[in-house]
């Protein structure tokens, strides 16, 4: 069973490729923790930070944003302290200021999904990739949406950063077309638009 080639990795990024990647998200409290996720990713490799998710969600309150949006010092200071997690200052207290951030989205548009779908009319897009090579780092439409995020006060939300955000939510489908999860996510896609 032919499968993209970075999923190969590791047996974490095996099952995250094969469960989730570029599958469609709709849920705030996920598009929230793969917001928390991608930026703690900065720098280092994707399956460091799927190594600690499970240390994040309960260091997070389960990514719960009203909470996340409420830590204090104190609490900046215990997770600094979590060995369990990525223990960066600047990371840390960007997932805070993204949380309030991201409540502000919220009582905008209703939900964080109505605003980051937007950008695409709530459809994916689906990318016909030959080999991992071609995947891009970044798009103009992640640029487009880094910039309104950084607007909003959004931390560690580059282009970059952004992108990736969009292929874990699936926002784009960048399985390789040989990759048996190529075609799946693109019925996903097509199933939830008959919805």
């Amino acid at each position: 069973m032919n499968k993209c080639q970075w999923a190969l990795n590791s047996p974490s990024e095996e099952l995250y490729h094969d469960c989730e990647w570029g599958v469609p998200v709709h849920d705030d409290r996920l598009l929230f923790e793969f917001l928390v996720l991608e930026g703690a990713q900065a720098g280092l490799s994707w399956s460091t930070v799927l190594n600690k998710r499970d240390s994040y969600r309960l260091a997070f309150d389960g990514f719960d944003v009203q909470k996340v949006a409420g830590y204090d010092a104190d609490k900046v200071e215990e997770l600094l302290q979590n060995q369990a997690i990525i223990r960066n200052r600047l990371k840390i207290n960007s997932a805070i200021s993204n949380a309030r951030n991201f409540i502000k989205v919220q009582e905008e548009f209703g939900s964080f999904d109505s605003y980051i779908w937007g950008f695409l009319d709530g459809q994916p897009i689906q990318n016909h990739w030959g080999h991992h090579r071609e995947l891009p780092a970044s798009t103009h439409l992640s640029d487009l949406i880094s910039r309104d995020l950084k607007k909003r006060g959004f931390k560690f939300a580059g282009s970059v950063i952004v992108y990736a955000h969009m292929q874990a939510t699936g926002m784009v489908n960048d399985h390789t077309v040989d990759c048996f999860r190529h075609r799946e996510v693109k019925q996903l896609s097509e199933n939830e638009g008959a919805d």
